[in-house]
């Protein structure tokens, strides 16, 4: 159980796909503008992520390896997400159209998401199993929300402060999203020394 939260927490601060991996950072700095956005798509990464965790994991470990098909894992694993995806957009075209629409091309986007793909193929390169696989997936996905969540929130800040016209618009948004990202970096230490 203790290595189910620590995979948890470490996916959530000290690994996280788009503040200290770098993964997943199109949808980051494109629908980051408003909370409302972000959080809707974070959602859907989140149930991309899981439920890409629970289709791949076992067609690498009960198809793939068993077939020596190894090397097919990467096309295998874009074609999981793409289907995935498209079931999300339908499913928010007819159920939630007003978030359809905000979120606009980057629903699609997020089929190409690296950071949905990183988290597939990374639950079997760290040799997890289908429970810890499924706790990093989740654990991936609420750290991808809260860094969409948070910089939201810098970015609302951004919109009202006097910035230099030479800093203006991505300038100033890629400066905000690496002091974000600096501070994610001391969680590292916290974790690991809450579970010694």
């Amino acid at each position: 159980m203790t290595k189910l939260i620590i995979i948890l927490l470490s996916a959530v601060f000290i690994n996280n796909y788009i503040l200290t991996r770098f993964l997943g950072i199109c949808p980051f700095l494109g629908v980051s503008k408003k909370l409302d956005s972000a959080t809707g798509m974070s959602l859907a990464v989140i149930f991309v992520m899981l439920i890409a965790t629970a289709v791949t994991w076992p067609i690498q470990m009960f198809l793939l390896v068993p077939s020596k098909l190894g090397y097919l894992q990467t096309i295998v694993f874009i074609l999981v997400i793409a289907a995935l995806v498209q079931l999300v957009e339908i499913v928010l075209k007819r159920y939630i159209p007003s978030l359809h629409k905000s979120l606009g091309v980057y629903l699609p986007l997020i089929t190409t998401n690296c950071a949905i793909l990183g988290v597939t193929i990374l639950n079997i390169d760290e040799g997890y199993t289908f429970i810890e696989s499924m706790v990093n997936s989740l654990g991936s996905g609420l750290g991808f929300m809260l860094a969409m969540i948070m910089f939201s929130g810098v970015r609302s800040k951004l919109e009202g402060a006097d910035i230099p016209k030479s800093f203006k618009g991505l300038p100033i948004t890629l400066v905000a999203a690496s002091i974000t990202s600096l501070s994610f970096m001391g969680f590292g230490g916290v974790i690991e020394n809450l579970f010694k």
